[in-house]
């Protein structure tokens, strides 16, 4: 997770907007063409309509474009929330651009700021403590150089590792896999798939020696199980193993019938912030909704909406992890990765009439 790029995207900019996202805050502006305003992301003013939307990086950009300031959020002033963002961005960009990671007490002196109130405004921005941003930031390191010509050896050492050692123990968490075996493309992985029909269609199941890695909706069956391949390009998948298909009948019973529960083993990997909110959703009950902004109050970190929106988009294991259960603060369906029309029937499946 890097708070950095979190809003790179025009898509990842709505969707802040939608959510009026204070967490958003310094790190763009919003243009509305019908009025001619600028504002911030978190703006009480009534949400505009998506084509009517311009986004901007800075103040400065949005008034050569010719708007003016918004009276209600006053974006030309700066903000205490601003502010707190702006410091915990550099503290961000130090662990990024170290060697080896800054202790808790030298990023808390760089803030001017007590050990204990930093590390407590580090995890309510970002979502995750510092320690852990520096985790994530090193494996991000190690995927991205596993990408590239380098050494696996080398690529180790450049992220961050003190030892080949730490960075296989860390690679099963983050990769999935070895370092190598990610390298060659999940060479030696054997990854068992099959596809069935359920009342949203097409559903693929996937799953290594330790449980389902994924469960994923789609229209073509053909395409479905291309994209799969390529994703794992050196890895032995199987598709003809009939004692899968009674995983992939279990499956697809939960999805018909969810009050059954799922009594599978999965293999999902992420982040500690992105696991944290996975299993608060797999504590969710089944016909009730949660908004994002709820959800990360349940984990502890209320100002993460846009974290726990990005961990929901990342979830590969479609209804046994129910990101469709998060909708957004106004009670709107928001988005899902697999169409916002079977968001809608898996909750009236489940028995939710308000949707």
């Amino acid at each position: 997770m890097t708070i950095i790029t979190a809003y790179e995207t025009d898509s990842s900019r709505w969707e802040a907007l939608v959510q009026r996202d204070r967490s958003a805050e310094g790190y763009f502006y919003t243009g509305v063409k019908t009025t001619g305003i600028y504002c911030r992301p978190a703006c009480p003013s009534r949400l505009p309509k998506r084509e009517n939307v311009e986004f901007y990086d800075n103040r400065e950009s949005a008034e050569q474009a010719g708007y003016r300031p918004c009276k209600r959020c006053q974006p030309e002033s700066e903000s205490p929330q601003f502010e707190q963002t702006e410091m915990i961005s550099k503290a961000c960009r130090a662990i990024e651009d170290s060697d080896t990671p800054p202790s808790l007490s030298v990023l808390a002196s760089q803030a001017n700021l007590s050990p204990w109130h930093f590390h407590r405004l580090f995890k309510a921005t970002v979502g995750v403590t510092p320690k852990q941003y520096a985790t994530t930031h090193r494996s991000h390191k190690l995927r991205t150089g596993l990408s590239s010509e380098t050494s696996v050896t080398d690529v180790i050492y450049e992220s961050g590792f003190a030892s080949s050692a730490r960075a296989y123990e860390s690679a099963s968490s983050h990769l999935g896999m070895t370092p190598t075996a990610y390298r060659n493309g999940g060479k030696g992985l054997v990854i068992r798939i099959a596809i069935g029909q359920c009342f949203l269609g097409n559903v693929l199941v996937g799953a290594t020696e330790s449980g389902i890695c994924a469960i994923e909706f789609g229209d073509d069956p053909e395409i479905m199980k291309r994209q799969f391949v390529e994703r794992f390009s050196n890895a032995n998948v199987v598709s003809d193993d009939r004692d899968f298909n009674d995983w992939l009948d279990e499956v697809v019973e939960y999805i018909e019938t969810p009050e059954l529960g799922l009594d599978l083993p999965l293999d999902i990997q992420g982040t500690a912030f992105q696991r944290r909110v996975w299993d608060a959703l797999k504590r969710l009950p089944s016909g009730t909704t949660v908004s994002y902004g709820e959800l990360a109050s349940k984990i502890g970190s209320p100002t993460s909406a846009r974290a726990v929106a990005q961990a929901c988009a990342s979830n590969r294991v479609a209804v046994a992890v129910p990101c469709h259960r998060v909708v957004r603060q106004d009670g709107e369906l928001g988005g899902y990765k697999w169409g916002i029309e079977r968001k809608r029937m898996l909750l009236r499946r489940e028995g939710n009439s308000s949707i």
